[in-house]
């Protein structure tokens, strides 16, 4: 057979690479292999953390199943359609935010859930993705980079939520939020003069924020700042938490030797401090694997804000991108003492339902951005 017959006739056949088969299902397979390793490593962690509790394994289970389920739905959805329902999911947001403070669950001293019988939703979390992503929405439509009365407005589309989430009180998960928003602001394009007087009308204001903020906040800033002025108090969770990590060394204890988790030295090891548990059981080694996994996968999504055919799906891309590094950053950095203390899961890591669902959601719409994507003649 000659050679041109032979490529005409297996190039008439239907593409069915490896690549072109997930596409199909809109699966991202780099992000999804990223996410599953993390998954697996985080419920290693969790096990040892549970004392072996195999009905914290089974729930969390249950949980990350859930949460595929929502990544793979939403890795359907193009992202025109996203762009007709921001609007709608922002303002579903702000309600639920308004249902917490009327009749919300309270838990540990805050009212931060809604109880539905069977689980318990924290809108909080599913407003890391709503936020930025209205906020994207709204500067996509707008002249690039933004004016003073967009910047206006954006401001304006974080500040009632973070208000709202600082009001439950979680002031760890607000900043997170207005943190997000800036993030996108700053992708949009900002000019540098107007950047430096947001900044410096923020340190202006820093001593009526300082005012209006809870006691225990004020306690958990000046605690930040001298762990040892009360060690048995305020500076207990901090103290206990740098003793964990650097008490694993470069190989660690080995898992489940943990002392400060399994002798309940360390509060709330299976959630906000679980990457305490880690230092100590697994080491340096163990953070150094954890960290190169959440970078493949902020690599991978941050390459997909890049290769986005247009505003929105960029601003998207890359605020989800950040808002994740972020949400890693700050409890990282909390329980290492170099942030304070604030009431922020490890994502993907921490037992916990809401986290888990929302932040796969958000990794289902940066897969549909990037196999949804029109092609664009050059």
């Amino acid at each position: 057979m000659p050679i041109n017959k032979f490529l005409n006739k297996y190039a008439q056949k239907p593409n069915t690479s490896y690549k072109s088969i997930w596409y199909r299902i809109h699966i991202d397979p780099l992000l999804l292999i990223g996410l599953c390793l993390l998954l697996v490593y985080g419920l290693m962690v969790l096990l040892s953390a549970s004392n072996g509790d195999a009905d914290v394994i089974y729930k969390q289970l249950g949980r990350i199943v859930l949460g595929f389920v929502f990544m793979f739905v939403c890795a359907q959805i193009p992202p025109e359609k996203y762009r007709l329902w921001v609007p709608w999911i922002y303002g579903v947001g702000i309600v639920l935010l308004l249902c917490v403070l009327v009749f919300g669950h309270i838990g540990k001293g805050a009212q931060r859930w809604i109880n539905l019988g069977l689980f318990r939703f924290q809108p909080s979390e599913f407003m890391k993705i709503a936020v930025p992503i209205m906020i994207a929405w709204y500067l996509g439509e707008k002249e690039l980079p933004p004016r003073i009365k967009p910047l206006c407005v954006s401001v304006l589309l974080m500040l009632i939520p973070a208000l709202l989430i600082a009001k439950q009180p979680d002031l760890g998960t607000a900043l997170v939020i207005m943190i997000a928003g800036a993030g996108v602001i700053l992708f949009a394009g900002i000019n540098w003069r107007l950047l430096l007087s947001v900044l410096t009308i923020l340190i202006i204001s820093a001593p009526i924020l300082w005012h209006f903020m809870h006691d225990y906040q004020r306690e958990r800033v000046l605690t930040f700042l001298n762990p040892d002025r009360d060690p048995l108090g305020t500076g207990y969770h901090i103290i206990q938490s740098k003793i964990a990590i650097g008490s694993g060394g470069f190989f660690g204890k080995g898992w489940f030797n943990g002392t400060q988790s399994h002798l309940d030295f360390l509060p709330e090891h299976s959630t906000d401090f679980i990457f305490s548990v880690l230092g100590e059981e697994f080491g340096l080694i163990g953070a150094i694997i954890l960290l190169i996994l959440y970078s493949l996968v902020v690599a991978r999504a941050l390459q997909i804000a890049y290769r986005a055919t247009d505003n929105f799906t960029r601003l998207v891309a890359g605020s989800l991108a950040f808002t994740f590094f972020l949400s890693v950053f700050v409890n990282i950095g909390m329980v290492c003492g170099i942030l304070p203390v604030v009431g922020l899961p490890l994502p993907l890591i921490s037992y916990g339902g809401t986290s888990i669902v929302t932040v796969l959601a958000g990794f289902g719409i940066l897969m549909s951005i990037q196999t949804h994507k029109r092609i664009v003649r050059q």
